[in-house]
């Protein structure tokens, strides 16, 4: 009958459930396990091997470049950034608002970081998410416009919840990507929440882009439900003030 048991479970690709089926019928046997307890033990091993393959599946099409997480931050050593409120956005309430947040500070200050942190506790809680570097992304998109691909790209990308994209800064931006850029963000405007990592000023966005009409409405779109953290601190890549978030193992969490 094990036999049996063991060719259906695989049958129905029950991978979870196959991995601790002779530990819970030897337990059953040895403890006299009555069969709706080895039956809901069985499932929730099944339950729980889904949750773990959906969540790897999920950090995987993220594209996170480091294995970082929020407990790897440094806070005590980035005075300018406050603690509570980056573990009150790991609540994750600003997805659920689709509100933007908008991380400003110098090279080495912890934005990206922080940034991906927020990414993972998005995957963690079953959300689909996608780091994108800005250069790598404006280049994407840049390349889609002769495929003519634009379209699908741009439906992908304003399904993820939410898209980071790292690194906007000073950037050698053709007008044709300012366009495509202003389109993925007017198509994502208070649907699903972008996180943006800059190391400038907003202000300094009209040079970037060349275009202050488009930068007017861009920025009018980012802002209105937007989260902005202005870090002011040292660079984390400093040696004298120790290791980077890269260089401390990220801590492996799950969903409760």
């Amino acid at each position: 009958m094990r036999d049996k048991l063991r060719a259906l479970i695989q049958q129905l690709r029950l991978h979870g459930m196959e991995d601790a089926l002779d530990a819970e019928i030897e337990r059953a046997e040895r403890e006299a396990i009555a069969a709706p307890e080895l039956l809901y033990r069985l499932l929730s091993q099944e339950a729980s091997s889904r949750r773990e393959r959906s969540l790897a599946y999920r950090i995987t099409k993220a594209r996170l470049p480091w294995q970082w997480s929020l407990d790897t931050f440094p806070f005590d050593r980035q005075p300018g950034v406050s603690k509570a409120q980056i573990q009150t956005l790991a609540g994750l309430d600003f997805l659920r608002r689709a509100d933007n947040v908008l991380l400003i500070g110098k090279p080495g200050t912890g934005k990206t970081g922080l940034a991906i942190g927020l990414l993972r506790e998005a995957c963690i809680n079953g959300y689909r998410s996608r780091f994108a570097n800005a250069q790598v992304l404006l280049d994407e998109l840049y390349a889609s416009l002769a495929d003519r691909t634009t379209t699908r790209l741009l439906a992908q990308l304003s399904r993820m919840k939410p898209l980071l994209i790292d690194e906007l800064g000073y950037l050698t931006i053709k007008p044709e990507q300012a366009n495509a850029f202003f389109r993925l963000m007017d198509q994502r405007y208070a649907r699903v929440s972008t996180i943006i990592t800059t190391n400038l000023d907003l202000s300094d966005w009209y040079g970037l882009f060349d275009n202050k009409p488009l930068v007017d409405a861009l920025l009018d779109r980012l802002q209105h439900h937007c989260i902005t953290i202005r870090i002011d601190g040292p660079s984390l890549r400093n040696p004298e003030l120790g290791a980077t978030p890269s260089e401390k193992p990220a801590r492996r969490r799950t969903k409760a």
